[in-house]
């Protein structure tokens, strides 16, 4: 018997969303909703993490009268070694990103690309000094020739250390070096895991643990922070500005192209391709009024910081946003994107187009996007969306809403120039306890929650706490949306983040970028610590997953706490059926490296204990409430 679905105004918070709910339900076009539904109740062995089948003499499940697999792994071991492996293929799929950016700036150095250029020398120069590189008096080519051999060499094997550690307070790295926690290579530290995690290796949960934490470090000290700086490097380094979001970005005039995925290589050049006169004209030959490209999810955020791009949706939006039946493109790279969208586009005139041989899709159109074709193969693809364009069927077309503002581009770079060229203000800030401290909020859609009631909850919430929040990934869409990404959201907030978010003209929840962008939250963290003199860990400061669901999530998380960083999630990942590794990432951390995971499905509750865990460290800083 089929399960009744549930009402729309429980699956999310948005009205643009429950419209688009309500037309695919009348018009029979399944969602993520419709499945989840139909996948509960979910396996409770694996909900707890103690199913096992890295081989074939199981698979094994442990109960109460079975607690050992086959091998005689108990649940200890099993959970842990799940999430050895479930850290590792999170931070693979971010490194990842990051080696593709190395290879674009391979081509832009060997003259393999025309299609591509170096936007910010200044930034290359600073980053390869940081990295070692010698850059006085050289030119711009042969600094980046050596800083592509120095990031490749983050990926390998022969080195003690990966090179934005430089980056990394002397305590903390103390405090790697003693626990076998510093990160040496990413493909190393991946390797290893996968390697300690086959049958009859390590046998130790905590162990394994400290490894999974280390795995982690390598993504985010090397494998998301090369990704984010070279992109920066490439496309430019993002600078305050403003633009929309929420379905109300698609024009029903226009012929419509949504980028979707996390690789700003292949969105960045439709855009530029959408932006050539020639195609434009195409498009008005046809009767339309332009083209107008928006993001989804990550790649979105990337033309969002760079370019100004508008948002049509994060997550949970990217099935809606094609129910409005007038995009004529998707254009995927990879990661986040759902399968099911092949379908949806094929219920309407929409091209689904996928651009990486890593992520394709039985049913797509593909598109093989390197550097040396990249700009033709991008032409291509604006001409596939303007021929769709002639088969829209105006009748089935809703777009339910007008966008809303929202402000973007605050990158470290643009933040420290506000402040006038360091951090000292903001230091004096946090001293004088205008802003008590900070909060990333990063990551994801799950629809297990109402969609977004988490993510704009939890920033509400802090803000009004005088509690500073620094937004990337999906969260980005749902803050603006809500109206927290505009200088004027300073009435939602405290009495002393008003005074200082007004003096800016900023406002008091700042968009940091995609989710490899949490790097630059990081990197900030080190940057303040380094300024006071003191660890990472003792800072005000936090970060928060409320409705995360993949693996890039909980490395993300676990980068966070292995750097000193208290963090919260939404909901636990899956490994409550082991006590021993249940406590290691709730209280064990915390002896370890200064952090811990909570959990709290609650936004009053959790910010609640951000405000108690920032009180803490002010007192320990000697800083008054």
């Amino acid at each position: 018997m089929a399960k009744e679905p549930r009402p729309v105004e429980e699956l999310s918070i948005w009205k643009d969303a429950q419209a688009m709910m309500k037309k695919a339900r009348a018009e029979g076009i399944e969602t993520v909703h419709e499945r989840l539904q139909q996948q509960t109740p979910h396996c409770k062995f694996c909900e707890l993490g103690v199913s096992c089948r890295i081989c074939t003499m199981g698979p094994c499940k442990i109960t109460p009268k079975a607690p050992r697999g086959v091998c005689g792994a108990d649940a200890d071991v099993i959970v842990a070694r799940n999430f050895g492996r479930f850290i590792a293929g999170g931070s693979a799929g971010h490194s990842d990103h990051g080696r593709d950016l190395i290879e674009v700036l391979e081509a832009i150095v060997e003259g393999d690309t025309k299609d591509y250029s170096i936007s910010d020398e200044n930034k290359l120069r600073a980053i390869a000094a940081e990295v070692g590189v010698e850059t006085e008096g050289r030119e711009i080519m042969d600094v980046a020739r050596d800083a592509v051999e120095v990031f490749f060499g983050d990926f390998g094997s022969r080195k003690k250390q990966v090179a934005f550690l430089s980056r990394v307070p002397e305590k903390r790295r103390q405090i790697w070096d003693r626990i076998g926690m510093t990160p040496r290579g990413v493909d190393r530290e991946i390797a290893e895991m996968m390697h300690r995690t086959h049958m009859g290796c390590d046998n130790d949960a905590p162990n394994t643990m400290v490894h999974a934490a280390r795995t982690s470090l390598s993504d985010g000290w090397a494998g998301s922070m090369i990704g984010t700086e070279l992109s920066d490097v490439i496309f430019g380094t993002p600078t305050p500005s403003m633009s929309e979001a929420n379905l109300g970005v698609i024009k029903e005039d226009k012929v419509n192209l949504l980028v979707h995925g996390h690789n700003p290589v292949v969105s960045e050049m439709v855009l530029a391709a959408a932006r050539e006169p020639e195609l434009i004209k195409e498009a008005e030959a046809l009767g339309a009024k332009g083209i107008n490209v928006a993001g989804l999810c990550c790649t979105g955020n990337e033309l969002l910081m760079r370019q100004g791009i508008p948002m049509a949706g994060n997550h949970l939006m990217t099935e809606l946003a094609l129910l409005t039946g007038a995009v004529e493109a998707v254009v995927v790279d990879y990661q986040c994107i759902m399968p099911s969208l092949v379908q949806i586009a094929g219920c309407y005139h929409t091209r689904f187009i996928d651009t990486a041989q890593k992520a394709r899709f039985t049913g797509a159109i593909h598109y093989d996007i390197h550097p040396h074709n990249a700009m033709e193969q991008a032409r291509d693809i604006v001409r596939l969306a303007i021929k769709a364009y002639a088969e829209r069927d105006a009748s089935r077309v809703d777009i339910p809403c007008e966008p809303v503002k929202l402000m973007t581009g605050f990158s470290n770079e643009a933040v420290i120039g506000a402040l006038g060229g360091s951090l000292t203000p903001l230091v004096d800030a946090i001293k004088a306890g205008d802003i008590r401290g900070a909060v990333g909020i990063v990551g994801c859609n799950n629809p297990k929650f109402q969609q977004d009631s988490m993510n704009v909850g939890l920033a509400k919430e802090l803000i009004k706490k005088d509690i500073l929040v620094l937004a990337t990934g999906c969260v980005t869409t749902a803050a603006g949306k809500a109206g927290l990404l505009v200088p004027e959201a300073i009435e939602m907030a405290g009495p002393g983040l008003k005074k200082v978010c007004g003096s800016l003209g900023i406002p008091p929840v700042l968009h940091y970028g995609s989710c490899v962008d949490n790097s630059r939250i990081l990197q900030l963290c080190a940057a303040l610590a380094n300024e006071i003199g003191v660890d990472i860990s003792d800072l005000p400061v936090g970060a928060s997953s409320p409705e995360w669901y993949s693996e890039k999530a909980a490395a993300i998380g676990l980068y966070a706490v292995a750097s000193g960083i208290y963090t919260h999630l939404g909901h636990p990942p899956n490994i409550l059926g082991s006590e021993t590794v249940t406590n290691i990432a709730t209280s064990g951390l915390e002896d370890l490296v200064g952090a811990s995971f909570v959990i709290e499905p609650d936004p009053v509750k959790t910010a609640e204990l951000f405000d108690e865990r920032i009180k803490s460290k002010r007192k320990a800083l000697g800083l008054s409430e």
